[in-house]
C-alpha cells in the first residue's frame, strides 16, 4: 500500500506546498539502466499530467528518488539523497520510491525526510498518487505530445525503454528478484509502437533494458530476443539501438548475426556482460549458470563476429568462501577479456538471499585490497582500450545536457573539438556525428568533427 506520510503518526503534520501554474518535479535515479527507464517513463508521465520538469537553478515542487539497493553502499547513497533534498527544498514534496522502498518499505516511511513512499509494484501509479496528494488541478498535455525540448529524458540523448522486468534465476547473492519480482516480457508489438513514438518526439538512440534480457519472450507465443530485434529494426525509424546486458550464454551466432545484417550501423557494438567471478568455484557457488571458460567462449564470438566491439562487465571480490586461487582466477579472466570498463563490487551482505546464510564470510579488508587490485587492472585495460581508438573515425550521439559531450556506438565517451570543417559550430546537441579520435584525457577521448 502506497504510503502517505501526511495521514501517518510518524508525522502527523501536513506540509504547504506552494503549487504553481504547471509543479515543477525534479527526479533523481540511483543503479541500472531499468531504474533510468523507469525514471524517464514518469518524467513523460509528469510532462503529459500537466507537470514541468524542473531544469538548472529551479526549485522542484516535487522531488522523487527512484533508488537502488543492490549494495549496502546503494541504501546509503539513497538515504543521503532524500536527507539531501529535505535540506535543500524544505517546502517540496519528497517521494521514495524504487528498489530500496521495494526491500525495505517500512524503513524508509520511517524517515523523516520522505513524505511519500511508494513501492516499484505502485510506480505504474506514480503520478496520479502525487497528484492526489498535492490536490491539484492540472491541464494535461494534448494527447500526450512532448516537446522534443521538454527535459522528459533528464538531460540525455537516449531513451531507456524496458523490454522485461524481473529475474527467475535467483542467484546466491542477489537481492534482484525479490524486488522486482518474477520475469515478466513486453509484448513486441507494444515495443515497435513504443519505439516509433520515441523517434517520433527526437530521441536518436534507445536503450533496451530489463534484468534478463536474454530471456526476453519466454512468457509469450513465437517470440523472442532475436525476432523483436529484427521487428524493431525493421518496422522503426529508430537510428541507435543499444541492448543494455546480456549473459554470456545468450550470445548465440545468431543472435550476433542480427548485428551485420539489419542492425548493421543501427545496432551499438557494445555489449555489458556480467562476470561475477572468474573463479569456477564461486560461480556455481554464486549459482552463476555459466563457467569461467564459456564465459570466455563468449567473449571470443563477440570479438569474432564484431572485431571493434567494446565489453563491459561486473565483478563481485570477496564473495563469501573465496580464497586468494579464486581471486587469481578472477585477475586472470579479467585482464583476457579486456574491459573497455568494469564495474568492481566487494560483496555486500543483502537480507533475503541465500548467501547472507553463507559461513565463511570475506574479512572487510581483505574484500576491499582485492577489490582495489581489480579496479586497477580494469583501469589499465580501459585506457588501452581508449588509446587503441586514436585515429580512428567514430560516430558520436551528442547530448542534449551537455553538447560537447557525447557517446560513441561502443559505449565509449568523447568530447568534441570544433575542427576546420566544423558544421555544427553551434546547436549540435541529440546529433549523430563522425569525429576523428584525437586524443585522450582521462577516460574521455576527444573526437573532431570530419
Amino acid at each position: 500500500m502506497t504510503t502517505d506520510k501526511s495521514l501517518s503518526l510518524l508525522n502527523p503534520v501536513e506540509r504547504v506546498l506552494p503549487i504553481a501554474t504547471s509543479p515543477r518535479v525534479q527526479i533523481e535515479t540511483h543503479g541500472c539502466k531499468l531504474n533510468m527507464a523507469d525514471s524517464q517513463r514518469m518524467a513523460r508521465e509528469f510532462v503529459s499530467a500537466g507537470y514541468a520538469i524542473v531544469r538548472d537553478g529551479e526549485t522542484p515542487d516535487v522531488f522523487v528518488l527512484d533508488s537502488c539497493t543492490v549494495t549496502h553502499v546503494a541504501d546509503r547513497k539513497a538515504r543521503q539523497a532524500l536527507s539531501k533534498a529535505r535540506r535543500s527544498f524544505p517546502e517540496a514534496l519528497i517521494v521514495a520510491t524504487g528498489c530500496m522502498v521495494q526491500r525495505d518499505e517500512i524503513g524508509v516511511d520511517r524517515l523523516e525526510s520522505v513524505d511519500l513512499v511508494i513501492t516499484n509494484r505502485q510506480k505504474h501509479d506514480l503520478t496520479k498518487t502525487v497528484t492526489d496528494r498535492l490536490g491539484v488541478s492540472l491541464t494535461p498535455c494534448a494527447e500526450g505530445a512532448l516537446l522534443s525540448n521538454s527535459g522528459t529524458l533528464l538531460g540525455r540523448s537516449r531513451a531507456s525503454l524496458k523490454i522485461q522486468e524481473g529475474c527467475d534465476q535467483v542467484c546466491a547473492y542477489c537481492i534482484v528478484p525479490r524486488v522486482r519480482g518474477r520475469e515478466v516480457s513486453v509484448p513486441d508489438n507494444t515495443l515497435v509502437r513504443q519505439v516509433e513514438r520515441l523517434v517520433d518526439q527526437g530521441v536518436r538512440e534507445v536503450v533496451l533494458t530489463g534484468t534478463q534480457l536474454g530471456s526476453y519472450g519466454f512468457d509469450l507465443a513465437n517470440v523472442d530476443l532475436e525476432s523483436m530485434l529484427r521487428r524493431i529494426l525493421n518496422e522503426t525509424r529508430i537510428e541507435r539501438l543499444r541492448v543494455s546486458s546480456l549473459q554470456p550464454k545468450e550470445l548465440s551466432d545468431g543472435l550476433l548475426d542480427i548485428w551485420s545484417e539489419e542492425g548493421k550501423h543501427r545496432l551499438c557494438e557494445h555489449f555489458h556482460i556480467p562476470l561475477q567471478s572468474g573463479s569456477d568455484v564461486v560461480l556455481a557457488k554464486m549459482r552463476r549458470k555459466y563457467t569461467s571458460g564459456e564465459f570466455l567462449k563468449a567473449v571470443d564470438r563477440v570479438r569474432t563476429a564484431l572485431p571493434n566491439a567494446t565489453i563491459t562487465g561486473d565483478v563481485i571480490a570477496g564473495f563469501p568462501g573465496e580464497t586468494e586461487e579464486d581471486h587469481k582466477s578472477s585477475l586472470d579472466v579479467v585482464g583476457r577479456t579486456g574491459f573497455a570498463d568494469l564495474h568492481v563490487f566487494p560483496y555486500s551482505k543483502r537480507p533475503g538471499t541465500s548467501a547472507v546464510y553463507f559461513e565463511d564470510h570475506v574479512d572487510f579488508d581483505i574484500k576491499s585490497r582485492r577489490a582495489a587490485e581489480i579496479r586497477d587492472l580494469a583501469r589499465g585495460l580501459s585506457k588501452t582500450v581508449r588509446e587503441s581508438t586514436i585515429g580512428e573515425i567514430r560516430t558520436v550521439l551528442w547530448e542534449n545536457d551537455n553538447p560537447t559531450i557525447g557517446l560513441t556506438d561502443t559505449y565509449l565517451r568523447v568530447r568534441r573539438i570544433p575542427g576546420a570543417m566544423d558544421i555544427f559550430p553551434d546547436g549540435f546537441e541529440n546529433t549523430i556525428e563522425s569525429v576523428r579520435i584525437t586524443g585522450l584525457e582521462g577516460k574521455t577521448l576527444l573526437g573532431e568533427p570530419i
